[in-house]
């Protein structure tokens, strides 16, 4: 009876409720936002949806939304099928982004996204070049490799830069609602 009551009070807590509102909330964005189907669009959106998490919620959160988009696009047919084998590597580039910005952003936010989306494209790069090499033909292989190398970086990038202004704005507003 003494637990349950500990775990209702955990529950019922303000802190908890807001932690579970914004995890919610960020976890429906990394849902949703792959089902447009615009990879100039849905790209930069989910790498913000990743920074953010990490500031708002922490890495082990963080860690768990990076895996839905992914597992939306393909559970969706969202990508075609012949590229589903780099999907593992699409979620390990996406922690590996995560945790190398958890890392760095402390120090400073710009290197944090710089550094992180950096790796994430060369890492996705490399890894589906070998991969999709050796799936594919050789002129199918060469476009899938471009999808997943400098694009990723620009989309990436472009997230850090969405999320600094979405965390200053929420941040602020958080301020302004505790005075």
């Amino acid at each position: 009876m003494e637990k349950t009551k500990v775990l209702v009070n955990q529950l019922t807590n303000k802190k908890t409720i807001i932690a579970l509102a914004k995890a919610i909330s960020l976890i429906a964005i990394a849902v949703i936002v792959p089902l447009f189907h615009c990879q100039p669009i849905t790209g930069p959106i989910v790498n913000a949806v990743l920074f953010i998490s990490v500031a708002l919620l922490g890495l082990p959160t963080a860690l768990f939304i990076c895996l839905i988009p992914s597992v939306i696009a393909l559970s969706f047919g969202l990508l075609p099928p012949v590229l589903a084998p780099i999907i593992p590597f699409i979620m390990i580039s996406n922690a590996l982004l995560i945790i190398v910005f958890n890392w760095l952003r402390d120090k400073n936010y710009w290197l944090g996204v710089v550094v992180s989306s950096g790796l994430k494209a060369i890492f996705l790069f490399s890894t589906s070049s070998i991969v999709i090499n050796l799936l594919l033909n050789k002129a199918v292989a060469s476009k899938v490799a471009i999808m997943m190398s400098w694009p990723q970086l620009i989309t990436a990038l472009v997230g850090g830069v969405l999320a600094y202004f979405f965390l200053r704005i929420f941040n602020r507003q958080t301020e302004n609602l505790k005075n």
